[in-house]
C-alpha cells in the first residue's frame, strides 16, 4: 500500500485551510449525477479505501460513501493481522460491518489483501515454523477468510507488493518460509474457494516502464503460462505533481499487461501537492490534471475495470502520518466538499 517516496519539506501548513477552494475561486458543487453513475454508464468501477473509525464515526463520511462511490475497498479490515490476534481465532466485526453496508448501498467489495509481507499477527511473526506449517498457516487463511465471503466480495488483491522496485522478490515470511512458489499457490487457493472472484497482483511503482513493471509483468505472464487462475493486476498509483506520471509509458504497460489477457484496475490512488510548485490553486489544478489522465487513459484501454481511490477525504489520507508533512491527495477534502480532481473526474466520465 505505501511507496517509499520522501517529499521535500516546505511550509504547507497555511495552504490547508483552503481545500474547498477551486480553480476559478469558488466552492464547487457535487455533481447531481455522482460520480457511481457516470462510471456504471462507462462500464467501470469508481470507488475507494474507506478507514473504519471514519466509518463508525462519521455519517457525512457514510452519506459521500455511499452516494459517489460503486465500489468499497476496506483499507485494514480484510488484512491478516487485524483478522487473527491469536492463532485459529478470527474477529470478522469491522470486516462484515463494511460489507454489510456495500450491500446495502449497492457497491461491489473489493478485498484487500490476503497475502502480504506487513500487517501479519505476532503470533505468526514470532513463531518457528517449518515449510509445510507455514503452507498449511497461509492455506487455512486464504480458505478461512475468502470463503466466508464466497459470492460477496466480488475482487481479491490475492498477492500484494511481493516484488521490490529492483525488480527482485521482496523478503517475507512467505518467500524465506515457503520459497517463490507461495504466489501461484495463494492464487490457487483463492480461485478455489470461490472461483467467480476476480483475482489481482497489487502493487505500487508498476504502472510505468521500469525494472519493477517488467518483473510484474513477467511473473504474470508466467503464472498465465502455468495455468494459474490470475485475473488483473492492480496500479496503486500513490501519485505526486511534482513529478508526474509518464503517460505514454503508463499505456503502453496497460496495453502489453491486457495483451496477456488480465485487467488492469486502479486500485489506490491519491496524487500529493505537499512538494509541487505553484500557488495553492495551481497545485489543485495540476494534480486535477493528473486524475482526469489517468480516468481517460483507462477508460480507453480494452480492459481497464476499475478506478479506486485510497482514501475517501483529505484529512483521512494516510499520506500525512507516512511522511510527517500535511498534504491534500484525494477527491474531497476536509468538510467533504469536492475538489478540482472530482470536477475532472466527472467531465472525463461525461465525455
Amino acid at each position: 500500500m505505501m511507496p517509499t517516496r520522501v517529499y521535500e519539506k516546505h511550509n504547507f501548513e497555511s495552504s490547508l485551510s483552503g481545500l474547498k477552494i477551486s480553480s476559478c475561486g469558488k466552492q464547487i458543487p457535487t455533481s447531481p449525477v455522482p460520480l457511481r453513475s457516470l462510471a456504471q454508464r462507462r462500464g467501470i468501477g469508481i470507488g475507494t479505501a474507506v478507514k473504519m473509525q471514519a466509518f463508525y464515526s462519521d455519517a457525512q463520511y457514510r452519506k459521500v460513501l455511499a452516494h459517489e462511490f460503486n465500489v468499497l475497498t476496506p483499507e485494514n479490515a480484510l488484512k491478516f493481522g487485524r483478522l487473527s490476534l491469536k492463532r485459529d481465532r478470527y474477529s470478522f466485526k469491522d470486516a462484515d460491518a463494511l460489507i454489510a453496508f456495500a450491500e446495502k448501498h449497492q457497491m461491489q467489495v473489493h478485498g484487500h489483501t490476503l497475502v502480504w509481507y506487513r500487517n501479519l499477527p505476532e503470533w505468526l511473526t514470532q513463531g518457528r515454523w517449518s515449510r509445510a506449517e507455514l503452507i498449511a498457516i497461509l492455506q487455512q487463511h486464504i480458505d478461512k477468510v475468502v470463503s466466508r465471503y464466497r459470492g460477496r466480495i466480488a475482487v481479491w488483491d490475492v498477492v500484494n507488493e511481493a516484488i521490490e522496485n529492483d525488480g527482485s522478490l521482496r523478503d517475507s515470511i512467505w518467500l524465506r518460509g515457503i520459497g517463490p512458489e507461495y504466489i501461484a499457490m495463494a492464487f490457487r487457493w483463492a480461485h478455489k474457494a470461490d472461483p467467480q472472484a476476480l483475482l489481482l497482483y497489487n502493487d505500487y511503482r508498476s504502472e510505468e516502464m521500469n525494472r519493477k513493471s517488467e518483473a510484474v509483468y513477467q511473473l504474470v505472464r508466467t503464472l498465465k503460462q502455468q495455468g494459474i487462475p490470475i485475473h488483473a493486476v492492480g496500479w496503486q498509483m500513490h501519485k505526486g505533481i511534482k513529478e508526474p506520471p509518464d503517460f505514454q509509458q503508463i499505456k503502453a504497460n496497460m496495453q502489453r499487461l491486457n495483451n496477456l489477457g488480465v485487467e488492469v484496475q486502479i486500485t489506490e490512488m491519491d496524487v500529493g501537492i505537499y512538494s509541487g510548485q505553484g500557488t495553492y490553486t495551481e497545485k489543485l489544478a495540476a494534480q486535477a490534471d493528473i486524475y482526469r489522465d489517468v480516468m481517460t487513459i483507462c477508460l480507453e484501454s480494452e480492459s481497464c475495470s476499475a478506478f479506486i481511490t485510497w482514501g475517501l477525504a483529505d484529512h483521512h489520507s494516510w499520506r500525512p502520518a507516512f511522511f510527517g508533512h500535511p498534504d491534500a491527495p484525494l477527491l474531497f477534502d476536509k468538510r467533504y466538499q469536492p475538489k478540482p480532481a472530482y470536477e475532472a473526474l466527472i467531465d472525463v466520465l461525461h465525455k
